[in-house]
C-alpha cells in the first residue's frame, strides 16, 4: 500500500483537536513511508495533514482544481502539486493515485468524496481499502447512520465490513494495511 488518500476539510473545524490529529495522520503517513495523497489546500486541516508529512520526510502529493484558486489556497512546499480543471477530473486522479482511502473530519466535499469512493469498492470497481478516522467521535453520526441502514435493509454486512473504522492514524493505517494485504 504505497498511498493513501485523505479526504478532509479546507477548514480547520472548531475542536481543536482535529489540528493535531490532522498532523499526526500526516506524520505517521511518513514514518511508514506512505505518500499522502490529498486535495492539495493550503488551509484548513488539509495544510494540517500535509504539513506533518512533510515535517517528518514525507512524500505528499497534492491535486487541487484551477477553479478552487479564488476559494483555497495551493499549498507551494508539497512534494507534487497537480491542478485539474475540474472536481471530477480531481476525484479520478486521486483514485488512480490512491492504494487507500480514508475520511478525516470535513465537511460536504470530504464526505462525497469519499461515498464516491466507498461506493466503488462496493461495486468491484476497485479493491482499495477504505475507512473512516472517527476523530473525537466526530463521524459517530454518520456511522450510526451506516448502522441503521444495514438495519433497514439498504447496507449489507458485507458492505460495512469494507469500512475501516478506527479512531487514532496508527489504527487506521493497521486496519487499511491488513485489508490492503488480504485482497
Amino acid at each position: 500500500m504505497p498511498s493513501v488518500c485523505v479526504f478532509l476539510g479546507s477548514s480547520p473545524g472548531h475542536n481543536p483537536a482535529f489540528g493535531v490529529a490532522a498532523e499526526a495522520l500526516g506524520r505517521e503517513l511518513a514514518r511508514r513511508g506512505l505518500t499522502c495523497v490529498y486535495g492539495g489546500s493550503d488551509t484548513g486541516l488539509m495544510k494540517r495533514l500535509a504539513d506533518g508529512a512533510l515535517a517528518a520526510g514525507g512524500q505528499v502529493h497534492g491535486i487541487s482544481v484551477g477553479g478552487l484558486q479564488a476559494l483555497e489556497i495551493q499549498h507551494q512546499g508539497l512534494t507534487t502539486l497537480e491542478v485539474v480543471p475540474t472536481m471530477h477530473a480531481r476525484k479520478a486522479r486521486m483514485a488512480e493515485l490512491a492504494d487507500a482511502f480514508i475520511a478525516f473530519p470535513g465537511g460536504i466535499g470530504t464526505f462525497e468524496e469519499f461515498f464516491e469512493a466507498f461506493t466503488w469498492a462496493r461495486l468491484g470497481i476497485h479493491a482499495k481499502p477504505c475507512g473512516v478516522l472517527n476523530v473525537e467521535g466526530y463521524y459517530d453520526p454518520l456511522l450510526d447512520l451506516l448502522d441503521h441502514a444495514e438495519r433497514e435493509g439498504f447496507i449489507r454486512a458485507c458492505d460495512q465490513d469494507l469500512l475501516v473504522r478506527a479512531t487514532s492514524p496508527e489504527a487506521m493505517l493497521d486496519g487499511l494495511a491488513a485489508r490492503w494485504e488480504g485482497r
